[in-house]
């Protein structure tokens, strides 16, 4: 992972409630084991026609939302299964950022793990942020701000989580950056065995 301090981009807005895993990746598409490639395939029902071309209405699709960082989506973001996939296809598409007024709790989990920050705000302020598709957003990890349409909105970030994208650490990195003091309890251990 790198370090993120602040992610700036057009917001791309999906106002559907309750997008599961399956719609953000589609199960067809669960066949292969590494990240790479599977941003082609994110929200393919959505995406593309029953002929395999573009839909042309979906906001991904769109010129100015094409190349969107930030994902504003509706509420119960990432329910469904647990698949590991769905944040894997988001991030490889090139989304860094989603918010919603609900994300899973599964979801946000796995979206952590792999750099994709989860953010969850407010209902008011959520609304606000669903009128702002392609507009210019700013998300500030360091001072748990979004800055959108003239306006800043807080938001909570588990402390670990905010350490560990600032830092451009996952959990696997921070334990190993910690493996001086593992060594010295695991020596210390042994003494009183």
């Amino acid at each position: 992972m790198k370090a993120v301090k602040k992610i700036s981009g057009t917001a791309a807005v999906i106002e559907n409630e309750n997008i599961d895993t399956d719609q953000i990746i589609p199960a067809e598409h669960l066949k292969i084991t590494n990240k790479s490639g599977l941003g082609k395939h994110l929200f393919s029902n959505w995406r593309y026609t029953a002929d395999e071309q573009e839909n042309a209405e979906f906001v991904l699709n769109k010129k100015e939302t094409r190349q969107s960082k930030i994902l504003i989506a509706g509420d119960n973001f990432g329910c469904g299964s647990s698949r590991e996939h769905a944040p894997w296809a988001l991030v490889d598409f090139g989304i860094e950022v989603v918010i919603s007024s609900s994300i899973a709790d599964i979801f946000r989990n796995n979206s952590i793990k792999n750099g994709l920050l989860p953010i969850v705000i407010d209902t008011e302020s959520h609304q606000f942020l669903l009128s702002q598709n392609a507009t210019e957003i700013s998300v500030d990890i360091e001072a748990q701000t979004i800055e959108a349409g003239g306006k800043v909105f807080q938001f909570e970030i588990e402390p670990f989580a905010r350490y560990c994208f600032l830092n451009g650490m996952d959990q696997l990195d921070f334990l190993i950056s910690h493996q001086d003091k593992i060594t010295t309890f695991e020596n210390q251990q042994t003494r009183y065995e």
